[in-house]
């Protein structure tokens, strides 16, 4: 095993769940809200700020940052003149790069398919799921009104696709953006981490 798998997922599709057993039958660390604490001990900005900008974005951000161009300080440190919600981008932006040298590992959401589109060893899959299947797991694991379940998942998903859209330069849940697309309401859980599986074996060994 040598791939590095990022997962992008809709609200409600078991994508959290799918990564970790693929992570856990690989033997493979897995990274989702993890990523978040990790970043805030190596830019030193409180996780309570990571967790409130988590795969949201503003208006003020300047895109030829992700290309890139972004100032660094001399220790190679994110410049602290920059606004607050651009250093926490960044700051999850550079530990997926580091993560990713490690060796490989399961990566959700975050942008990490464009922030590794690089390299060679990736593989990206999105997880997509049909909205009753997504309502009955949302409901399960949220205390929120069943009738309110449908426009809580359609405000989520606008939200990491706004994100996605603004820090990228592809469309979020396009196909061509990734290796595999599966819907987890046709495959269910286990079934998709097969398919994933079967997946990184066959591109492993053609590679």
């Amino acid at each position: 095993m040598r791939s590095i798998i990022t997962i992008s997922r809709e609200f409600g599709s078991g994508g959290r769940e799918i990564g970790k057993l693929l992570a856990d039958s690989l033997n493979i660390d897995f990274y989702d809200k993890e990523l978040l604490e990790i970043a805030s001990k190596k830019s030193g900005i409180c996780e309570e700020l990571f967790v409130k900008h988590d795969e949201n974005y503003t208006n003020s951000f300047l895109y030829s940052l992700v290309m890139g161009s972004y100032p660094v300080g001399s220790d190679g440190r994110i410049n602290t003149e920059l606004p607050l919600n651009q250093k926490i981008f960044l700051a999850q932006f550079d530990v997926i790069r580091q993560l990713a040298e490690k060796g490989p590992c399961v990566i959700v959401g975050r942008c990490a398919d464009y922030v590794l589109r690089n390299q060679d060893n990736v593989i990206n899959f999105f997880i997509s799921g049909d909205m009753l299947h997504k309502k009955r797991r949302i409901l399960e694991r949220y205390d929120i009104e069943k009738n309110k379940a449908e426009d809580f998942i359609r405000k989520t998903d606008k939200r990491r696709a706004n994100y996605y859209n603004y820090y990228t330069d592809r469309k979020w849940g396009e196909a061509k953006n990734y290796d595999l697309c599966i819907n987890s309401s046709k495959t269910g859980i286990e079934g998709a981490v097969q398919l994933m599986q079967d997946y990184i074996k066959i591109k492993e060994e053609l590679s």
